[in-house]
């Protein structure tokens, strides 16, 4: 499969002129960045249209209109928390407990004029905020993604998880919880990754 170009990405989300500008600082910004610091794999740069901005990007028409609060858990190097944020997804929380991510995810906020929150703690040091909309990318299993968004789920909090092609296996958790109700979303991203939309967090 051929890499996913700027031009395609574009088309694909019918992003404006300006928000695919600043996708682009942040593409550059990635590439600068990683030299240095562990962001994404080198090897994933070859196609980083595709397996960073496609897969994070997906995630906003999957989300109703009206949500305004979105916390994006394990942030990283800003998949999928800081695209959304571009893209216009309100008040997006960033939460990573690595300090140069942490570095990075605010110089490329600050280069893509983006308006985000960033917190540098461990997830599980958080103090409670209400989240419409909990997103995460590569932090764990499903159980433990579950266990950690009920910290700040809602009792209509919708959980959006990028997951790759072995996420079957982690579905056995679900008989912890009784109040989980869970839809698989084909990825437009991955070929045999998908997207959980979860719902029924224990907000107790």
């Amino acid at each position: 499969m051929r890499p996913l170009t700027p031009e395609a990405f574009c088309v694909a989300t019918s992003v404006s002129r300006e928000t695919m500008s600043r996708l682009e600082l942040f593409a550059d910004a990635l590439i600068k960045w990683n030299r240095g610091v562990n962001l994404v794999s080198e090897a994933s740069l070859a196609d980083i249209w595709r397996r960073h901005f496609l897969d994070s990007a997906q995630l906003l028409a999957l989300a109703p209109p009206t949500c305004q609060t979105w916390v994006d858990l394990g942030a990283g190097a800003g998949f999928p928390g800081l695209v959304l944020a571009i893209m216009g997804a309100p008040d997006v929380h960033l939460i990573e407990s690595n300090q140069r991510k942490c570095e990075f995810l605010r110089a490329t906020a600050r280069q893509t004029a983006t308006k985000v929150t960033i917190h540098c703690q461990r997830i599980e040091d958080m103090t409670k905020l209400n989240a419409d909309v909990i997103t995460a990318r590569a932090i764990g299993p499903l159980a433990k993604l579950i266990d950690l968004a009920n910290a700040f789920a809602k009792q209509d909090t919708l959980g959006l998880f990028i997951k790759g092609s072995k996420f079957g296996t982690e579905l056995t958790a679900l008989a912890k919880y009784p109040t989980i109700q869970l839809e698989l979303v084909k990825s437009r991203s991955h070929a045999s990754g998908v997207i959980l939309r979860v719902k029924g967090f224990d907000n107790s």
